[in-house]
C-alpha cells in the first residue's frame, strides 16, 4: 500500500470552478482542470505510479524529532503544512484565488508559497503532471531558471517559481531541491491554461502577496454572513467553507464531492464518480447555507434549477437525478481500466450511469429548499414550479431505485414517497403564502393520497417501525428525515419506536449505516461502511426527540472521526478510517443541520431557555 495516504491524510483547496487534495507531506495528488469534472491533471491518490502528483515537502531524512501537521487558516480556505525538524521550522501555505465570475474560465491558478520561520530547513520539490486521467502524455518545454511549461492535449500546465528554486528537467518533469534559512520565502505557482490564452504573467512577490490577501479576504468577508453562533462554530464555519468550495460559481452548480473513485470498501468495487450535481445534494446543500444566512447560493442554485426545468427530458421526466456542472445530462460512465485504483479498489470509474435512475424522491428535495428560500424567481419560477407538481401529481405512484441509488431493481422506497409528499406540502404552503396560483384542492388531495399510503404501507406493525420499501420489513436511515420536514411529530409513539429500532439495527457506537444489503440486496457485491449523513441525522433526531444526552454524545463522537482539519469523507469503516469520496458534502451539510438542530434544543432545555 506504500504510495496511498489514507483518504482522511488531506485538506482541499479550491477556487470555485476546480479543486485540489493536499496531503499532509505536501503532495497536490488529485487535481482537475479546468472544472471540477475535468479530466485530472494529477491522480495520484488513485494510481501511484501513472496518476501523477506535485510535491513539495521539507527533506527531513534523517532528522530527529521530524513532525509535520497540518491546518487551515482560521476561516479560510488556505490549506497551511507545517514541517518541523531539529534543524528548524517551515511552512508550506497552498491556496487558489476564489474566481467568483458568473463567466467559466480556462485558467486556474494553484499558488504553494514557502518560508522557514526557525533555523534553517532542505526542501524537495517535484512536479509530475499526468494529463487525461495519465492517459496523454505531455512533453516539457524549460523556460527560463525560474520557469517550465507542461504541454499537454488542449490544456498546457506553466510552472513558475520565485525564489531560490532552481528547477531541473527530470524526463518530461520537473524536480529541484533548495534550502531556506528563517525568513526566507519562496514560491511555486502552477497556472493551467486551456483554449487560445496560454501567455501567464510572470511571478512577483508583490503578486503573491496581493493573491494570499485576496484570498483570505474573501473567505472572512463571505463568512461574515454566516448567522450561526452556537457551540460548534468553528466545525459549522468548516463544513460551511467546504460546501462552498464544492460549488461550480459560474452556474451556482454544487457537487457532491471533489473526487472520483475513492473507494467505500478498500479493494471493493464500489468507487463512483461524485463530481456531479446531483439535485438531491445540491438541494440539501443550499437549504443548509440558507439556513445559516447565505442567501446568494439559492439564488444561484434557483437560476440553474429553472433552466433544467425549462430544457426538460425527452423522456417526458421534468428533471434527472443529476447533471454536469453546466447543466449538460450526459454523464456516461466508462471504466479507467490503465488506473490501479486507491489502494487496488477497481474498477475505476468516470462519470456515472446512475444518471438514468428514477428517484422521485428529487422533487421534494427542491421543494424544500425552495420554500426555505422564501423566492422561488418570480412569476415564471412559479409557474415552472407549479407545472412540475401538476406532473408529480399524475405520476408520483411508480416504484423507482430509491436514494441510495441501489441497482438490484425498483422498489416502491418509503422515502420516495416521503419527499413527495414534502413536495406537495411545501408547494401548497407556497402557493398560500405569496398567494400563486395553484391547483390546490388536487395538490392537497394528492398529499393526502400519499401520507396515507405511507402509513398503510410504509409502517409495519411487526417491526413497529417505517420501513425502507412497501415489500420489506428492512429499517433505512433515511428515514431519520421524518421529523425534520415535518411529516411526524419527534416525539409521536410511531416515529420514537421507529428511532429505537434504527438505533438496535443499524446503529454501532452512534454511527450509523444506510441500511443492511445482505437483508436488502442492492446488486453490489462487497459491503460498506457506516454513512457519515446518517449519523449526523441521528444526532438531530434524537435532539428532535428529546434525547439531549444521547444527542450531544453522538454529535461529539462523530467530530472525533473528522479529519485533522475538520473534513469528512462519505463513510467511516470498522477501523474508523474515513472511505468514499472526500470531502463529502452530503456530510457536511448534515453536520451543519444537526449542530442546529441540537444548539436549538440545549438551548430550549437550559433554564431560562427559548
Amino acid at each position: 500500500m506504500n504510495g496511498y495516504p489514507q483518504i482522511a491524510d488531506h485538506g482541499m483547496i479550491g477556487d470555485l470552478q476546480t479543486a485540489a487534495l493536499v496531503s499532509s507531506d505536501g503532495t497536490i495528488d488529485w487535481w482537475c482542470t479546468p472544472r471540477f469534472d475535468s479530466p485530472s491533471l494529477f491522480a495520484s491518490i488513485l494510481d501511484s505510479e501513472r496518476g501523477g502528483h506535485c510535491r513539495l515537502a521539507a527533506d527531513m531524512e534523517g532528522s530527529d524529532e521530524a513532525a509535520v501537521r497540518q491546518l487551515y487558516l482560521p476561516d479560510t480556505a488556505v490549506l497551511v503544512t507545517r514541517f518541523m525538524a531539529s534543524g528548524g521550522v517551515g511552512e508550506v501555505a497552498d491556496f487558489m484565488e476564489p474566481n467568483t465570475s458568473s463567466t467559466p474560465s480556462g485558467r486556474h491558478r494553484l499558488v504553494r508559497f514557502v518560508r522557514v520561520v526557525r533555523g534553517s530547513l532542505p526542501f524537495v520539490f517535484s512536479c509530475r503532471p499526468r494529463f487525461d486521467y495519465g492517459r496523454a502524455p505531455h512533453t516539457l518545454a524549460l523556460g527560463d531558471a525560474g520557469s517550465a511549461v507542461f504541454q499537454g492535449p488542449g490544456t498546457n500546465l506553466h510552472l513558475q517559481a520565485a525564489g531560490p528554486v532552481a528547477l531541473r528537467p527530470d524526463g518530461e518533469d520537473i524536480v529541484a531541491d533548495f534550502t531556506l534559512q528563517a525568513g526566507q520565502t519562496a514560491a511555486i505557482v502552477l497556472t493551467s491554461c486551456s483554449g487560445d490564452d496560454q501567455a501567464v504573467p510572470p511571478v512577483t512577490a508583490d503578486g503573491i502577496r496581493d493573491s494570499f490577501e485576496a484570498c483570505r479576504a474573501f473567505w472572512h468577508g463571505w463568512l461574515r454572513a454566516s448567522r450561526y453562533r452556537g457551540r460548534w462554530r468553528d466545525m459549522v464555519n468548516r463544513s460551511a467553507i467546504t460546501l462552498k468550495l464544492l460549488t461550480y460559481a459560474p452556474t451556482g452548480a454544487p457537487i457532491a464531492a471533489a473526487t472520483m473513485g475513492l473507494p467505500e470498501q478498500i479493494g471493493g468495487e464500489r468507487n463512483w464518480d461524485y463530481r456531479y450535481t446531483w439535485v438531491r445534494d445540491a438541494s440539501l446543500s443550499v437549504r443548509a447555507l440558507i439556513g445559516l444566512g447565505f442567501v446568494e447560493e439559492a439564488q444561484a442554485f434557483r437560476t440553474w434549477l429553472h433552466e433544467r426545468l425549462l430544457a426538460g427530458r425527452a423522456s417526458g421526466e421534468p428533471l434527472q437525478i443529476m447533471y454536469r456542472i453546466d447543466g449538460d445530462p450526459h454523464l456516461t460512465e466508462e471504466v479507467l481500466d490503465h488506473l490501479a485504483g486507491y489502494r487496488h479498489s477497481r474498477p475505476v470509474r468516470a462519470g456515472n450511469a446512475a444518471s438514468d435512475q428514477l428517484q422521485l424522491d428529487i422533487y421534494g428535495e427542491v421543494a424544500d429548499a425552495l420554500a426555505q428560500a422564501q423566492e422561488i424567481g418570480g412569476i415564471r419560477g412559479w409557474r415552472s414550479f407549479a407545472k412540475l407538481l401538476d406532473w408529480l401529481a399524475d405520476t408520483w405512484d411508480r416504484p423507482d431505485e430509491g436514494i441510495w441509488e441501489t441497482r438490484g431493481g425498483r422498489q416502491e422506497f418509503t422515502y420516495s414517497r416521503l419527499m413527495t409528499w414534502v413536495a406537495f406540502d411545501r408547494g401548497i404552503r407556497m402557493a398560500t403564502t405569496h398567494s400563486r396560483p395553484a391547483d390546490l384542492v388536487r395538490w392537497m388531495s394528492v398529499r393526502d393520497a400519499v401520507f396515507n399510503q405511507i402509513m398503510d404501507r410504509g409502517w409495519s406493525p411487526d417491526r413497529q417501525a417505517f420501513v425502507q420499501h412497501y415489500s420489506t420489513d428492512v429499517l433505512d436511515a433515511s428515514l431519520l428525515l421524518m421529523p425534520r420536514v415535518g411529516f411526524i411529530s419527534p416525539r409521536d409513539p410511531a416515529w420514537l419506536s421507529t428511532l429505537d429500532a434504527i438505533d438496535q439495527e443499524l446503529v454501532s457506537d452512534s454511527l450509523v449505516y444506510r441500511y443492511d444489503p445482505a437483508a436488502s440486496p442492492d446488486g453490489l457485491r462487497g459491503s460498506e461502511g457506516t454513512f457519515n449523513l446518517c449519523s449526523f441525522l441521528y444526532v438531530e433526531a434524537l435532539a428532535r426527540a428529546g434525547r439531549l444526552q444521547q444527542a450531544r454524545y453522538a454529535f461529539d463522537k462523530m467530530l472525533t472521526y473528522a479529519n485533522h482539519v475538520g473534513l469528512f469523507a462519505e463513510e467511516i469503516g470498522p477501523s474508523g478510517a474515513q472511505l468514499g469520496n472526500f470531502p463529502q458534502a452530503f456530510t457536511h451539510l448534515a453536520l451543519i443541520a444537526a449542530a442546529v438542530a441540537l444548539d436549538e434544543q440545549l438551548d430550549r432545555a437550559e433554564p431560562g431557555g427559548r
